[in-house]
């Protein structure tokens, strides 16, 4: 077995012992709540057995790690698969960090899922090893990359905090026009996750079934000599620009597609991007659709119960420290080496790439995080709501801008 074998094999792995991990802080919670248990002794115990399944998930995510980086010559960040995958194990990596220091085990319940599911995203997109450009091979990649992972990490611990504390401090029970608001918002915030989670679980459903469309793009519409093929392996709903249907399994009776992406959309595979976006959005609102059926109420409010002992204060606290120590790391990894980098590959320090601007933008919101929570005094549910707010913004800047504006950072699609 070579070691790119170990590395996917490691990969799985950590996965599954993530899971097991999760289910492991699953029942340190709930099974607090169990007869003839002392609830304190029950919750040390599992919330060891807990965490030490959580290292070895992240002993195994190292492997991979250190398996890929010694087969391809390079740290495994230079496509969309290996970044995501180096993300997740920063996020258990700023997990660790922050239950070392707090000991809370139900902040596990939530960042366990949270990696679970950047890894399954990541695992969406082509796995291949693949060379690195001429402007990549620089010790600039691994500076600037992993310490961009590794802030964008803590942002994401302080997010997971954040919505714990507001699931923790809103009245779900309130009529007034403000609790309907916050509760709102929250539940459009769970929404938003579980469209995700539809968007790995169409990939997979249809990746499995071997599905497979394929269109010619006229010559005009690529700008290229000649016209090209953009292969789908999603049902078409959306057709790339000024193409051709040439083959399509069948798929619930659908012969062509419905609309054709329009012209202004640029970007490689932008018909393929865009069909891949209906179809999460198809498929997560389903998903949410069942789920809201089976709890009888909204995803928020089902949550809400299983964080009735914890401290709204401790939240609020992991949540600015997650964000104080994520943002001087972001500081350096996405800007101030980011621009060093660019000066040396493109010859200069800024050119307002969609990457970089978002980048900005992320940094620019944390900044006024931190500026409203020490001058202004922004706690709790204040404080909360910019923390999950500045984690979509992270998010946007890493998944949105490849999916949907074209640009010198965009990675590669999905299969």
């Amino acid at each position: 077995m070579n070691l790119l074998e170990v590395s996917k094999q490691a990969f799985v792995i950590a996965f599954l012992l993530y899971c097991v991990a999760f289910c492991f802080y699953v029942v340190t919670i709930t099974g607090k709540t169990w007869k003839n248990r002392d609830p304190k002794q029950h919750e040390r115990k599992w919330g060891k057995i807990s965490f030490v399944t959580t290292l070895l998930g992240l002993l195994s995510h190292l492997v991979y790690v250190a398996t890929r980086w010694a087969w391809s010559g390079h740290i495994p960040v230079s496509n969309m698969y290996e970044f995501m995958t180096f993300l997740s194990l920063m996020i258990i990596v700023a997990f660790t960090i922050v239950y070392l220091i707090y000991r809370k085990e139900l902040v596990g319940l939530f960042a366990l899922p949270l990696a679970i599911v950047v890894m399954a995203y990541a695992a969406v997109f082509p796995r291949d090893v693949q060379p690195l450009i001429p402007s990549l091979r620089s010790i600039w990649l691994y500076i600037h990359v992993t310490l961009a992972a590794a802030g964008d990490a803590f942002f994401a611990v302080g997010f997971i905090a954040g919505l714990m504390c507001l699931l923790r401090t809103i009245d779900f029970k309130g009529t007034d026009k403000s609790a309907r608001r916050q509760k709102l918002w929250l539940e459009i915030t769970f929404y938003s996750i579980i469209i995700v989670v539809g968007f790995i679980v169409s990939v997979f459903a249809f990746r499995a079934s071997g599905y497979e469309a394929v269109f010619t793009q006229s010559a005009e519409a690529t700008e290229q000599s000649s016209g090209t093929k953009e292969v789908y392996n999603l049902p078409p709903i959306v057709a790339p620009y000024e193409s051709q249907l040439e083959s399509a399994d069948s798929f619930l009776g659908m012969s062509k597609p419905l609309v054709e992406v329009p012209s202004w959309f640029k970007g490689v595979n932008a018909g393929r991007k865009s069909n891949t976006i209906v179809w999460a959005l198809i498929t997560g609102t389903l998903l949410y659709g069942v789920l809201r059926l089976v709890l009888r109420k909204p995803l928020s409010e089902a949550l809400a119960p299983a964080l009735k002992g914890m401290d709204a204060d401790d939240l609020d606290e992991i949540s600015y420290r997650a964000i104080a120590i994520g943002f001087p790391v972001f500081t350096l990894g996405a800007l101030v080496f980011a621009m060093i980098w660019a000066q040396q590959a493109w010859g200069r320090f800024w050119g307002w790439d969609p990457k970089e601007v978002w980048a900005l933008i992320t940094w620019l919101f944390y900044s006024v995080y931190l500026h409203l929570r020490l001058s202004r005094g922004f706690h709790g549910r204040k404080a909360s709501w910019l923390a999950v707010l500045g984690f979509l913004v992270v998010m946007f800047t890493l998944v949105g801008v490849n999916l949907i504006i074209a640009g010198l950072h965009s990675y590669a699609g999905t299969d």
